[in-house]
């Protein structure tokens, strides 16, 4: 079995270094996962590291496009299906994985597992001890969430795995596995107290909260920020603690807490 990595020439604020294109073989075939966006001279390298082994699939964790545009492009070049949980912009799998889909690949086999919040389609993959994690798991930084619930829900799944080490879709590799999800855990129920400690405090809007607890986010960011507090006052709203109306929500919206009998 090999894992190897070809890192995509995309950096930037929400891509890091760059997104992370796995090629994971045995037996002399390949699966190649997250190809990421249409970069001739990105498609080339994987060609290149492919090398004369016979790729069987190409896959993306989920349909964003730094991790899933160059899926077509490069599995019609090489003859392959495209395989993935659903479609989306620039991306249309021709088989459908869903939670406990198994992906062969020489005498072995990636088992997908589903983990919605960071987006509804979102797969990570097992390899025995190995969970390519795409975005739900990142390295260097936490994961922009469409659905706070969701995702905390998929990071106990993860942590119920009991997987050995983590490669992650943008990042380098991370060994200890288990300390990781739990950090990850730990640091989602800790925003949200931080949340609910501001709103106590005297923060009324989703600016104020913006301001309280994402002091340290550069300009360029702030949108982003503003963005999870929506999503995690949405999932404190579920959860009977504060009033807030997410439907149309931006920084000027009100928020306040759910007094406890």
């Amino acid at each position: 079995m090999t894992v190897e990595r070809v890192l995509a020439p995309n950096p930037g604020i929400y891509t890091g270094p760059g997104t992370n294109t796995y090629l994971v073989g045995d037996r002399g075939e390949v699966v190649i996962l997250d190809p990421g966006p249409i970069i001739d001279s990105h498609l080339l390298a994987i060609l290149d590291t492919v090398g004369g082994r016979t790729v069987t699939a190409v896959i993306a964790t989920h349909t964003h496009s730094d991790h899933a545009p160059l899926a077509k492009p490069l599995a019609q070049r090489l003859g392959v299906p495209v395989l993935g949980n659903r479609p989306g912009p620039g991306f249309d799998p021709d088989i459908r994985l869903s939670d406990g889909s198994e992906v062969a690949v020489g005498g072995m086999s990636l088992t997908a597992v589903h983990t919605p919040g960071h987006t509804g389609d979102h797969l990570c993959f097992r390899l025995a001890g190995r969970l390519f994690t795409g975005d739900h798991i990142m390295g260097g930084s936490s994961v922009i969430m469409e659905d706070a619930s969701a995702y905390l829900d998929s990071l106990y799944r993860v942590q119920d795995l009991g997987v050995d080490s983590i490669e992650p879709g943008h990042g380098d590799s991370m060994d200890d596995a288990g300390a990781v999800i739990e950090h990850y855990i730990e640091h989602r129920l800790a925003r949200e107290r931080e949340i609910l400690n501001v709103i106590g405090a005297g923060a009324t809007t989703v600016s104020d909260i913006v301001d309280a607890v994402y002091a340290f986010v550069p300009t360029g960011l702030r949108q982003a920020a503003i963005h999870q507090v929506i999503v995690q006052l949405s999932k404190l709203t579920a959860d009977g603690k504060v009033r807030f109306s997410a439907g149309a929500a931006g920084p000027s919206t009100m928020v306040e807490l759910i007094a406890r009998q």
